[in-house]
């Protein structure tokens, strides 16, 4: 799987790439924004390692011009530690903030859940635990037997299984079940996430698989 990692850190993107190729990851380079631009568009990457802080182009200049072409998965990895970065980085595209500095197991599981991110073409399952998501037939099955789920449930639980491992954001959801990024939450998340819970989780009070990102949105793990 290739790996763009865009950073101006030269340590930070040594250390990166020797540990990221000993676990299989073919990794190009960028040092800046613009470099950066150019180089998604020259090699194609499976995913992109992005941080904010850059020149020429800052992250969020560089996300919003990738998004004009491009789906590719894109984590953000900064030292800013605002909620406000976290959310304009989210807004115009990103699919997961890792705050620096970071765990090495944990940056590697979530460049893995990243690359499941997207379902694949032909395939029309997700899996987790001993639930399937059949998402042509618009169907719930929890070891066999059929779930029912009402439509908001299902819309809520179908955006989630289409983006797998990736941060979902509370206005994304509510512009998926809504039609606007404008409707108050008021707590309807919270509440069909819950109610997903009770039907999916093994124990809803502590769940393994729909996860609640404090103060940004939701995840599902697989």
């Amino acid at each position: 799987m290739k790996l763009l990692i865009a950073d101006d850190d030269p340590q930070m993107v040594r250390a990166l790439r020797i540990t990221l190729a000993a676990h299989g990851y073919e990794v190009v380079v960028a040092a800046d924004g613009a470099a950066a631009v150019a180089t998604a568009a020259a090699s194609h990457p499976d995913l992109i390692m992005l941080d904010l802080g850059m020149p020429q182009l800052d992250g969020i200049e560089v996300i919003q011009a990738l998004r004009g072409w491009t789906s590719v998965p894109i984590i953000v990895v900064s030292g800013r530690t605002g909620s406000a970065d976290k959310v304009e980085a989210l807004d115009a595209g990103a699919d997961d903030f890792v705050t620096k500095p970071f765990q090495v197991d944990e940056l590697l599981a979530r460049l893995r859940a990243l690359s499941r991110r997207a379902t694949p073409a032909g395939e029309s399952t997700v899996g987790f635990g001993d639930v399937v998501v059949d998402l042509a037939t618009k169907t719930v099955t929890r070891s066999g037997a059929r779930v029912h789920l009402t439509p908001t449930e299902w819309r809520m639980l179908e955006h989630l299984a289409r983006h797998p491992g990736a941060l979902v954001t509370r206005q994304d959801l509510l512009k998926e079940i809504w039609g606007s990024e404008q409707v108050a939450d008021s707590g309807y998340l919270r509440l069909y996430m819950s109610q997903l819970r009770k039907k999916l989780e093994r124990e809803p009070g502590s769940p393994e698989h729909l996860l609640t990102e404090s103060g940004m949105g939701y995840r599902l793990v697989l």
